[in-house]
């Protein structure tokens, strides 16, 4: 089965170009501090490095309890992005019951290990915490073909979850990582795209911030698309998630208006549009002020 076929849907690149352009020539008249903040309430502020530790972790979490007291007027970041032994450290020191904790899991970045090694890492992280979970698309299925494979290891995650989270009494949304910047082609992204929705995803994210390409306009304008369609064939609206490399507040509106453009309205909240960052958050307050500004 080609999913290309299935949803009647081509990426037309010279369309995507210039609809890229288009936004990207406007950038400076779309921008105003309301779509600035708003920008920001969609953020994953995200933390994944090597050094991290509980310490580090709390810090973060410390900057993001300040952020009323010194920036009364700005909207809370939509999560807190950290790796899954962390989940608990998040939970328990912040403030803002609104503030998701969000952590990578299915042996994030590389996805490559046995597929009972993910979903217990998935299910640990819904015990320790977490309120929404970023998975890795098995690229060593995917790219060798074997798609069902790809889609049942999502399928299998994503049970697994649903059935910790009833445990726990909450909620747990998944997003899926497709890691755009290694499937290359337009045609290789709507496929995995729609792999993932039809798997179960909740959201659809470019990357893992690990690899050399990562989120892209091109990847996100393809994504967005479709999202479009599978929401047109099934009537069940996914998200989408831009991460790695968005670092300045011109990158977070690019992202921010092909989303507007291509979805519309419905998509323009922390329910189906999330950025992945570690950088923005200085950038966009920056921008709003209009002076620097290094508050996390």
């Amino acid at each position: 089965m080609d999913y290309l076929d299935k949803y009647g849907y081509t990426p037309d690149e010279e369309k995507i170009a210039a609809g890229i352009k288009a936004i990207a020539d406007n950038l400076d008249e779309l921008s105003s501090p309301e779509v600035l903040k708003q920008c920001f309430s969609l953020m994953d502020l995200t933390t994944l490095h090597t050094n991290d530790t509980a310490e580090s972790v709390s810090k973060l979490v410390d900057k993001v309890n300040r952020l009323p007291e010194a920036f009364p007027d700005y909207p809370a970041p939509a999560s807190i992005c950290v790796y899954p032994n962390f989940a608990s450290t998040v939970r328990s020191r912040k403030a803002d019951p609104q503030v998701h904790v969000t952590t990578v899991s299915s042996c994030f970045p590389s996805a490559q290990s046995f597929l009972e090694v993910k979903v217990r890492e998935c299910e640990l992280a819904v015990k320790e915490g977490a309120d929404e979970i970023d998975i890795v698309l098995a690229l060593n299925a995917f790219l060798a073909g074997e798609t069902d494979r790809a889609y049942e290891e999502i399928v299998t995650m994503k049970n697994a979850i649903d059935k910790a989270a009833v445990a726990e009494n909450r909620d747990v949304v998944l997003k899926v990582i497709l890691e755009t910047g290694l499937l290359v082609t337009p045609a290789q992204i709507a496929r995995a795209s729609f792999l993932a929705m039809e798997a179960g995803a909740d959201f659809i994210k470019t990357s893992t911030g690990k690899v050399d390409v990562n989120a892209t306009p091109v990847a996100a304008y393809v994504m967005c698309e479709a999202i479009r369609r599978y929401y047109e064939v099934s009537g069940r609206k996914v998200g989408f998630k831009a991460a790695g490399g968005i670092s300045t507040a011109a990158d977070a509106l690019c992202y921010y208006f092909i989303v507007s453009s291509i979805l519309g309205r419905d998509w323009l909240c922390k329910e189906r549009f999330r950025f992945g960052v570690s950088r923005l958050g200085n950038s966009l307050m920056s921008a709003i002020e209009q002076k620097t500004v290094t508050f996390f």
